[in-house]
């Protein structure tokens, strides 16, 4: 083991300039350079925890194996590892201010005043080096989420200057910028990564790497600009170009060697170096020969005129991961409800595998179970998830089962037919309206029906998945589905709660009420979704 080194990892200019994938990325490198691993998320707002916040202004809540509700750059940080992560990997100011007003209320400051820009830092460090210990790492490499410049992250980039002072040798600063090449000029203009350097100086931190985001490589005579204005090497301006798939850019990272420069600057040898199985999955992924239409049907896609594919990330990952297994290239169309409600369920006719992923609320309800039916008697290959499982079974009860006000009561409660109820152990919270945080939530063990797609998909009867949700399908339809032909396909252990429908007599119609996407990596993708691309293989027009 080597003394801990931390790696804080900041961006500028514009949000979503993929500081996610930047962390992901120099993880894997390192990781793939010998070392133990892990990466951190904070994020600067006041909430808990991500579970609380709206998918279109937020994106996907990703959720780990202890029930943790965070941010979806934890998803990246899991697949690029390919490790499980835990509670101690995100942090946001909530959390934060949350543990020091409490320990004040206990007396833990014994009577000293409470001061804004001296605890809170300290909690953060505090907080890292939990994580270190708790995942065993011997390099953490910490996000700070926001822009640089403004006021929410300063305490992150505080705590960041101030572990530098008593770590000089552990502890570097990678910037995130934006190179833009305006229409109107032409030309890769370098003025706005300057400025967004110089705001990082404000806070009393200098950057070891700059990490050039353009549309194209970054070339010599903008890194010279960037380095001679803020008193950078120009060999620590790393080009950071578009790509045609984000598994890319460890690769292109490495080729400009990022991992040797890291560990030179951390005073710490590189160890070996074995990216032979990335490359190869790369590769499958640039290079399938086969296109597969997908239907994505939900409800959070809108934003403006704009299409969000934010709120279901981890699903589209885990469609790409399978996908290349599969030598295919997915063509991925984000469908929103309220088109199924102007053009009808026509428009899913060319399509060759249709997923409804999940979600909350009324709204779209009912063009989305129009779009299961439709799927269902098409004998396209469907996959619901969570929701999509619980309008499959709604529509199942309504038009095989003849209960034709066959209904969830989250959606309506006083449905004389409820396939779908509230949990028993959720009705207090229900009732009580305390939501943040009590969804069943985390990793749970499962139990297969033998002779079942699902099963066989496993390889096994047994294994653990991943939910969130406090509603779940109604024991008292259970035998009527199955007499139907709507199969339990898993159950808990106890066999109280079921865990996945499977439609018998159909190339592949399975809804699961957990999300298997939270586990499907690049290098092992989930065996559901794999099981689904290879129906969707079979089905291409």
């Amino acid at each position: 083991m080597v003394r801990t080194k931390y790696i804080f990892v900041s961006g500028g200019v514009i949000s979503g300039i993929g500081k996610g994938i930047a962390v992901s990325s120099i993880s894997l490198l390192l990781k793939s350079r010998g070392f133990s691993v892990t990466a951190m998320k904070a994020d600067p707002y006041l909430n808990v925890d991500a579970g609380t916040l709206n998918p279109i202004e937020h994106g996907e809540v990703f959720v780990l194996d202890d029930g943790m509700e965070c941010d979806q750059d934890l998803g990246n940080y899991e697949r690029f590892l390919d490790q499980s992560l835990n509670a101690t990997n995100y942090m946001t100011t909530g959390q934060v201010f949350k543990s020091i007003i409490d320990r004040e209320r206990a007396l833990g400051y014994e009577g000293k005043t409470v001061e804004f820009f001296q605890h809170p830092p300290e909690e953060i460090i505090s907080r890292i080096k939990k994580c270190v210990r708790r995942n065993r790492a011997e390099i953490i490499v910490f996000e700070v989420g926001g822009t640089v410049g403004e006021y929410q992250n300063l305490l992150f980039l505080e705590a960041n200057r101030l572990l530098k002072l008593t770590h000089p040798r552990d502890v570097l600063h990678v910037h995130v910028t934006y190179l833009p090449i305006p229409s109107s000029i032409g030309e890769m203009k370098s003025k706005p990564a300057q400025m967004s350097i110089n705001q990082l100086f404000q806070s009393g931190i200098q950057p070891d790497f700059v990490l050039a985001r353009s549309q194209m490589a970054v070339d010599e005579k903008r890194k010279q600009k960037i380095a001679i204005a803020v008193g950078m090497n120009p060999d620590d301006i790393i080009s950071a170009p578009d790509v045609e798939s984000i598994y890319q850019v460890p690769l292109n990272f490495e080729n400009q060697e990022l991992s040797n420069k890291i560990l030179k600057k951390l005073f710490i040898k590189p160890r070996r170096r074995d990216l032979s199985d990335w490359k190869v999955m790369v590769n499958n992924t640039l290079t399938a020969k086969k296109t597969a239409k997908i239907a994505m049907v939900g409800k959070y896609f809108a934003t403006g005129d704009f299409t969000l594919s934010d709120a279901y990330l981890s699903v589209i990952e885990s469609i790409k991961h399978a996908s290349a297994a599969n030598d295919i290239k997915p063509k991925i169309t984000w469908v929103d409800s309220g088109q199924i409600e102007k053009e009808g369920t026509k428009i899913l006719a060319g399509y060759d595998g249709i997923i409804v992923p999940g979600g909350y609320g009324e709204r779209g309800v009912e063009q989305i179970i129009e779009s299961i039916k439709f799927t269902r008697e098409a004998g396209i290959p469907y996959f619901g998830l969570c929701f999509g499982m619980q309008l499959a079974a709604v529509e199942f009860a309504r038009n095989v089962c003849g209960y034709k006000d066959a209904h969830t009561t989250e959606i309506n409660p006083k449905t004389k037919n409820p396939v779908i109820d509230v949990m028993e152990s959720q009705k207090e919270n229900v009732a009580g309206k305390v939501l943040g945080g009590t969804q069943r939530l985390g990793s749970w063990d499962f139990k297969a029906t033998k002779g079942t797609k699902f099963a066989k998909a496993y390889g096994s009867l047994s294994g653990s998945e991943r939910h969130r949700h406090r509603y779940e399908f109604n024991n008292k339809y259970r035998k009527l589905f199955e007499k139907k032909g709507f199969l339990v396909a898993a159950s808990n252990k106890e066999e109280t709660l079921v865990e996945a429908l499977e439609l018998k007599d159909h190339p592949f119609f399975i809804g699961v009420q957990f999300h298997p996407e939270l586990k499907s990596r690049p290098l092992h993708p989930h065996p559901l979704y794999m099981a689904f691309m290879e129906a969707v293989s079979k089905s291409i027009k």
